[in-house]
């Protein structure tokens, strides 16, 4: 039975490398999509091909036994099945979160390059304390599931400079802040906000082991007793999302999402105040990974490290930018930190344990 894979973005060259790698005996003749437009004609010298054109093409017991998987954000998947419905393939799936994961961990772990946390022991009862603080907004629609939190997460508004609403308890715009930059920085404000008033904490009460991160509103990761167990007795530095895949490299996304003239500040911003990581910058722009999200939850200190880094570079970045930073509001900033983050930890694998795990989605 042949398969096909709808969609032609990150998740869906993802599963294609994937399925080639862990099935290659299944044959996949093409990637389908609802329309090419804002996609492209070909991904891993495969086609992809409008799902009207193949409707118009296939016999209606060739459309019944097509194997779709559909492999795209979450919060568009039924409206893709009412649309293969539509036209008459019924064979579909949806590759949720969880099957994402699950076929990722069994692809990286066969592949090395991007450890899987589910490939650690999780032996022993060690642990350290842990807040993941997730980016909310004022302007957030409610979410169709309800989503039950742990402890350790709390939400924090974003962007709480820019209105009167309230509703979180804890607000970016407290202590040491860029809260009225959220328009540039998105969810990073509250990164930053993190940083100046709980990692450069010097109390006692926070200790260098433990883990702080940040996550959003619709994606986080779930951790289970035994991820938690992994990270803290396998003495992991850095838990980060699946990085998605990019044709034929990363310089794709920020040719999608920014200004050449955005990108030119950013180049400059890191000749002027990190050459080093100037001179690796072609290496992991010219590699197909990439870390999406804004997602992270790292040791207090290696997070520390990693805005001791970044925020610097930002700052820079919104005095070279033409408009500058402060004439602006068009998230640039927020699309520039996904290429940094990935800068930084690819530069950095050697020196940190860092471990992988699916970012979850809510709809």
């Amino acid at each position: 039975m042949q398969l096909v894979i709808f969609g032609a973005q990150g998740y869906a060259l993802g599963v294609y490398e994937a399925m080639k790698t862990l099935y290659p005996e299944r044959e996949i003749p093409f990637f389908m999509v609802s329309s090419l437009e804002g996609n492209p004609t070909v991904i891993a010298e495969i086609p992809v091909r409008e799902v009207a054109e193949v409707s118009a093409s296939f016999s209606d017991e060739e459309k019944k036994e097509l194997e779709v998987i559909i492999a795209t954000p979450e919060n568009v998947q039924q409206e893709i099945e009412e649309t293969l419905d539509g036209y008459g393939f019924s064979n579909h799936s949806r590759l949720t979160g969880e099957r994402w994961g699950e076929l990722m961990d069994a692809f990286h772990a066969k592949r090395g390059e991007f450890n899987p946390l589910a490939t650690y022991p999780a032996n022993g009862t060690k642990s350290a304390g842990l807040n993941i603080f997730y980016a909310r907004s004022h302007k957030d629609k409610e979410l169709k599931t309800k989503i039950v939190r742990p402890g350790y997460m709390h939400a924090i508004q974003v962007g709480a400079a820019n209105t009167d609403e309230r509703i979180a308890d804890i607000t970016d715009d407290t202590g040491d802040n860029i809260s009225a930059k959220n328009g540039n920085y998105c969810e990073i404000t509250g990164l930053y906000w993190i940083w100046k008033n709980r990692l450069c904490d010097e109390s006692e009460d926070i200790k260098d082991s433990d883990y702080f991160g940040l996550a959003q509103y619709r994606r986080s990761f779930e951790l289970t007793e035994d991820d938690l167990r992994k990270l803290f007795c396998n003495d992991i530095d850095v838990l980060l999302p699946y990085p998605l895949m990019y044709e034929p490299d990363i310089n794709k996304h920020h040719e999608r999402y920014l200004k050449d003239t955005d990108w030119k500040a950013l180049l400059t911003a890191l000749e002027e105040l990190w050459p080093e990581y100037a001179e690796y910058f072609p290496k992991v722009l010219g590699q197909q990974y990439m870390y999406n999200y804004n997602v992270i939850l790292a040791k207090k200190q290696v997070l520390k490290d990693y805005c001791d880094w970044l925020f610097p570079v930002l700052a820079r970045v919104e005095e070279l930018s033409v408009p500058k930073g402060s004439e602006r509001s068009d998230r640039y900033i927020g699309y520039m930190v996904e290429t940094l983050e990935t800068l930084y930890f690819m530069k950095n694998r050697d020196k940190l344990k860092i471990a992988h795990k699916e970012c979850r989605m809510y709809v």
